[in-house]
C-alpha cells in the first residue's frame, strides 16, 4: 500500500507540469463501470466522481457497490483540444449486495481513457478491490463516458 501511495504521489506531481493541455472543468456522465454509473467532475487535473458500481468478482456474479472517489489525471497523448490521457485513482466503496452487502471497501485503480469524438470517451484499466474478510479483488474496468468541458 506504501508503495501505491507513493506511485499516486509521483504521478500527481508530474502531472502538474502537463495540466496546461486539460480543459479547465469537466463533467462526465459514466455510462458503464469505470469509474462507475454516475457523475464525474475534473478540475484541470484532478476529478471527483460518485456513482453506482459493479463488477464479477467471480463468473456470472455481479458483486454492487455504491463507489465515490478521486482520480489525477497526466500523461495527455495528442494534439486535440481534449486529450486522451492516463489516469490513476482511489475510490470508498460500499456493498449493495451478497458478501459485501452493508461493508466497506477501498479500490485503487489505473488506466488510459481515449477520447474518440467530441466529448465521447472510452476508458481501459484495472482496479483493486480490498475488504476487511475478503481477499484483493483485481479485475479489468472498461468504460464508457460523455463528458462537457467548459
Amino acid at each position: 500500500m506504501k508503495q501505491v501511495m507513493i506511485v499516486l504521489l509521483v504521478l500527481v506531481s508530474t502531472s502538474a507540469f502537463s495540466q496546461s493541455k486539460f480543459s479547465k472543468n469537466e463533467i462526465s456522465m459514466d455510462g458503464f463501470r469505470n469509474p462507475s454509473i454516475g457523475l464525474e467532475y475534473r478540475y484541470r487535473h484532478v476529478s471527483i466522481h460518485a456513482g453506482y458500481y459493479i463488477t464479477a468478482f467471480e463468473k456470472d456474479i455481479t458483486t454492487k457497490f455504491f463507489k465515490a472517489g478521486a482520480t489525477v489525471w497526466f500523461l495527455p497523448v495528442g494534439k486535440k483540444e481534449n486529450p486522451s490521457s492516463f489516469y490513476a485513482g482511489a475510490s470508498y466503496l460500499r456493498g449493495l449486495n451478497l458478501d459485501y452487502k452493508s461493508e466497506n471497501a477501498v479500490a485503487m485503480e489505473a488506466g488510459f481513457r481515449w477520447m474518440i469524438w467530441k466529448g465521447l470517451n472510452a476508458r481501459i484499466g484495472a482496479i483493486g478491490v480490498v475488504a476487511r474478510g475478503h481477499d484483493l479483488k483485481i479485475n479489468p474496468t472498461p468504460g464508457i463516458s460523455y463528458s462537457f468541458f467548459f
